[in-house]
């Protein structure tokens, strides 16, 4: 241990309590806006989604954030925390824990903690309860030893800490402005697909191309070499509008049969969420062949795949998907409803010109995602540093 800091429970140096327990069918009182775990982002409360339910008038003293308070997630990513900055108050509901500190402690000292224990796996693997869907009860949180120097000392430290963080924060901010400014220059070449107003031709996927559904490939087939592949839930998480590299590998002699894309062609996810995750695509522009998974569809075609990527996020074809993708917990389309979805086709020409733009585009968002992973490690190592 550092000379001068000290090793407390969390409990010890803060109150807590969870929100209140809503019921829509048994609550009285007037509609207030209220915090749920949706609003909780690392370090920050997004304020664009609140809701709004019942509250009495003694549940409003009692289920309320001040300035200064650390909101923690009980449930769903659980730990994950942020600080009420704002000088008026807000209420809040039972999904998430209200930590309020003593004077000897910064609130931000302990979200950074808490932040760094998520990354090394502590929160989900230590102190969150379940199996299916963890929780992280308040008895566990309250128990999490805290390493606590002096308040000038964790002032010192978060100062460090914030900088890196806002580092990081500012080049996320910026690939959210080459995104739009791709956007953008879709809609400026080609007008707004709903419309049409520079007069395209209009044709189906099913004529301007063929598909069909990749083949079974699961996640604990990967290997270190073999085959290249694509997994459906790669599409989700991994590659934007277009990608030349793959990262994983099947064993050669997996399947009898294969369902290879090829250089060009168009892979998308046939399996979701939700609508606004099906059909996510990514143009396949390596100069081999992949092999991909069942929960995608390949489409072969002649048009420019990085074109037809940016297509499939349009409200136009958002409008015809969600009139085919259906499902509860999960929603699916077939490639049979995916080739009679309709589609804007400019001159190949055209396509291509808007293609090289964003290739230029996306140059710069590799450099700036590589500063922000050299950031975001050189943040964790300084959290190790503090914390370990």
């Amino acid at each position: 241990m550092r000379e001068g800091w000290e090793y407390k429970k969390l409990g010890q140096v803060c109150t807590s309590d969870l929100g209140k327990t809503l019921n829509k069918s048994k609550d009285r009182g007037e509609l207030h806006p209220y915090l749920c775990s949706i609003n909780i982002l690392w370090d920050k409360i997004d304020l664009s989604t609140l809701k709004q339910a019942c509250f009495e008038a003694g549940e409003q003293e009692k289920y309320t954030v001040r300035k200064g308070d650390l909101l923690v997630c009980e449930g769903g990513d659980t730990g994950r925390s942020a600080i009420w900055d704002r000088d008026e108050t807000i209420l809040y509901q039972n999904a998430l824990h209200r930590l309020r500190f003593h004077e000897s402690v910064f609130p931000k000292f302990v979200l950074f903690y808490l932040m760094y224990l998520k990354d090394i796996g502590e929160i989900d693997n230590k102190y969150s309860k379940g199996v299916t869907i963890k929780h992280l009860v308040k008895k566990a949180l309250l128990s999490i030893p805290l390493p606590l120097p002096p308040k000038p000392t964790q002032l010192s430290i978060v100062s460090e800490l914030d900088k890196l963080n806002e580092l990081i924060r500012i080049r996320k901010e910026q690939l959210k402005d080459y995104d739009a400014l791709a956007q953008s220059i879709f809609y400026e070449m080609f007008g707004d697909p709903v419309e049409n107003e520079k007069g395209w031709e209009v044709k189906t996927f099913g004529e301007i191309g063929t598909l069909e559904r990749g083949a079974g490939i699961s996640k604990k087939d990967f290997v270190d070499d073999g085959l290249p592949c694509i997994h459906y839930g790669q599409l989700h998480t991994i590659f934007g509008a277009y990608t030349r590299k793959t990262i994983t590998f099947i064993p050669k002699d997996l399947l009898p049969k294969y369902k290879i894309a090829y250089p060009g062609d168009l892979i998308l996810a046939i399996t979701s969420e939700d609508v606004e995750g099906s059909c996510k695509s990514t143009a396949w522009l390596g100069d081999y062949d992949v092999v991909v998974g069942s929960d995608a569809a390949i489409f072969h075609h002649n048009q420019n795949g990085i074109y037809l990527s940016y297509y499939t996020r349009t409200k136009a074809f958002y409008n015809e998907k969600a009139k085919y993708a259906k499902g509860f917990k999960v929603t699916h389309i077939s490639t049979k409803e995916i080739a009679s979805i309709s589609i804007c086709v400019p001159p190949l020409s055209i396509q291509n010109t808007f293609a090289n733009k964003i290739e230029q585009i996306e140059r710069q968002k590799t450099i700036i995602q590589e500063s922000i992973t050299d950031l975001e490690t050189l943040l964790a190592s300084r959290m190790q540093y503090w914390f370990d």
